[in-house]
């Protein structure tokens, strides 16, 4: 078995297509296509653009047999498999819609998923639903008691009758797909993609955002059920005709040298991650790791999904600069599903660009002043530092508002605003959510909060992430960041937030993992910490040590704030810990 190939003789073209369909049937013309890789590195199953166009519309024709509504949502458990890529397409030569769902990492949890399951079954109305072998069982106890059509394996759906009337593929105004936002598991939002909307954004990624170019292969571990995952690595490939390797989520989890080793094995130009992706590498890579890899072809290293954390990603060039890795090929994006993807880039071959800015400005006044360090302690400024995520592609419209509406200039800070052809036409079966963020004249409210720098967006967080003491913004970012700069706490053990104490005092809370054990060395940190937000930041921060791997993440990965903060409310007891959150209010 090998691999497809990265050089083709198909004339490139960049995404210029008006639907899914008529991407994949240009690329089908190609030699190109999709390869799966085990977690030791075996290439385990190859579909080439050609193969999954058949094997995608004829499967169409046995799912018309059911006599679906066109429209119809299918929803399919989104494992990093050639099922799941077939079944997508089906549905788009079906006129099916379907709706990738996620799988569970923990598979421990196994009521917390299937209620999961459940409730995004009812929020798109799905009305056939596909799982592989082993998430099967968790799908069909989800839908227990819901008007499904049916329910079932890929075997289950090849056992069909196949049909012998003409397709009717979806089109360019129709839905593509509904995809979920990866926060979104006790209320779900489920965004509606429309065909316009994502080729819309495919054309700008492809041709503005990373300049494809013939020779470009892509590697991908991002989950197909996450819009980076979806988008941007199986269907961005398909719309340039590229070549793509898969590493399961799971398996990159597991052993992330993979990622590596796929890398160096295939030559490829484009791959991304979220920060605590390349953290991760440079946390099992250790400081003299032996193993060669050849990263000299990696000539985007995209970083989006997730706060870019500019010291994780400098700490992964370090590490693997003897192996040929470039900081020049770190990319820098900002986008959202509500968006189909994408929203702003930063120049190509630059690297990360850091903005320093002063805190207590950013914080007080909400002016992203530049940092100046001062000669003396007295007048010294705290610097908060942020990545600059680039323009944005053409064909949007990007404001930065305040509170009252009012657009902002460069360097003040304010909730983004977006209007384009790639936003979405609102959230499904949801119209008071999409009321909430989509005006009548098609600006979206993001919920991000950042600022203009020489028509650069500087992301700084989101908006509910926002810790308000005393009437001052005070970034979670900045607690975390304080909490990571200790020896026993890893980049990603921390979670900050507010909480109000039953006194109506606000106070700051920051959970933290922890590996220690000793009961006065956990203590000396507990106290170094709280010391060091009240000297950063003149708050007072309550420090809560917790196990390692107990901090909630969403499907995607990403640390939940919100899910932190749930969870250290129905742990703590106020009746013990209220005098010591008194004191530490009174204290600063």
């Amino acid at each position: 078995m090998n691999a497809t190939p990265t050089q083709h003789q198909l004339r490139l073209k960049h995404g210029n297509f008006s639907t899914l369909s008529e991407a994949l049937d240009y690329a089908a013309s190609g030699e190109t296509g999709c390869n799966f890789y085990s977690g030791r590195g075996k290439l385990t199953h190859v579909l080439t653009y050609a193969g999954l166009q058949q094997q995608a519309q004829n499967l169409a024709r046995r799912l018309n047999g059911l006599d679906l509504e066109r429209g119809s949502r299918v929803a399919l458990i989104a494992d990093t498999t050639p099922d799941f890529i077939r079944f997508f397409f089906a549905c788009q030569y079906a006129g099916l819609v379907p709706v990738p769902l996620p799988i569970s990492l923990h598979l421990g949890g196994h009521q917390a998923y299937v209620t999961q399951l459940k409730r995004l079954l009812e929020s798109c109305q799905a009305s056939i639903a596909m799982a592989p072998e082993g998430f099967l069982p968790y799908l069909e106890e989800a839908a227990t008691g819901l008007d499904l059509v049916l329910i079932g394996g890929p075997e289950t759906f090849a056992s069909l009758e196949e049909t012998h009337g003409p397709l009717s593929p979806l089109e360019s105004q129709e839905l593509a797909y509904i995809q979920y936002t990866s926060g979104s598991t006790r209320w779900p939002r489920g965004v509606e993609v429309t065909q316009s909307a994502v080729m819309t954004n495919l054309s700008g990624i492809i041709q503005h955002g990373l300049q494809v170019q013939p020779g470009d292969r892509c590697v991908s571990w991002l989950p197909f059920y996450h819009d980076m995952g979806l988008v941007g690595f199986v269907l961005g490939p398909i719309a340039s005709q590229l070549s793509v390797d898969y590493l399961s989520t799971r398996d990159f989890a597991m052993r992330p040298r993979q990622w590596l080793e796929l890398m160096t094995k295939s030559r490829a130009t484009i791959s991304f991650s979220p920060s605590f992706g390349y953290e991760l590498c440079v946390r099992r890579l250790g400081e003299d790791f032996n193993e060669h890899y050849d990263l000299s072809s990696w000539r985007i290293a995209g970083a989006g999904a997730e706060t870019i954390r500019a010291d994780s990603l400098s700490r992964f060039a370090k590490t693997l600069k003897a192996s040929g890795f470039k900081p020049e090929a770190f990319l820098a994006c900002y986008g959202m599903a509500e968006c189909s993807l994408a929203i702003s880039f930063a120049p190509l071959n630059k690297g990360l660009e850091v903005d320093r800015v002063d805190g207590d400005q950013l914080s007080n006044n909400r002016l992203a002043m530049p940092f100046f360090q001062f000669s003396t302690d007295d007048n010294q400024a705290r610097c908060s530092k942020f990545v600059n995520c680039g323009v944005p592609l053409p064909g949007y419209e990007v404001q930065i508002r305040n509170k009252n509406g009012d657009v902002l200039d460069e360097r003040e800070s304010g909730v983004i605003f977006v209007r384009g052809a790639s936003t979405m036409t609102g959230y499904f079966n949801d119209p008071v959510m999409t009321e909430e963020v989509l005006s009548p004249d098609g600006w979206l409210n993001t919920g991000d909060i950042g600022y203009w720098v020489k028509n650069s967006l500087v992301i700084i967080g989101r908006s509910k992430d926002m810790i308000i003491i005393n009437g001052r913004n005070i970034w979670p970012q900045d607690l975390e960041f304080m909490a990571e700069q200790q020896a026993e706490v890893r980049p990603g053990d921390s979670s900050a937030f507010s909480v109000s104490s039953p006194d109506g005092h606000e106070i700051a809370i920051m959970v933290v993992q922890c590996r220690e054990m000793d009961t006065q060395k956990r203590e000396d940190l507990v106290q170094r910490l709280r010391s060091l937000v009240h000297k950063e930041l003149s708050i007072p921060c309550y420090i809560e040590l917790i196990p390692p791997r107990t901090l909630p993440r969403t499907s995607s990965g990403k640390l939940s704030r919100s899910r932190a903060k749930a969870d250290f409310l129905t742990r703590i007891q106020w009746e013990e810990v209220t005098p010591m959150l008194s004191t530490i209010a009174r204290s600063a």
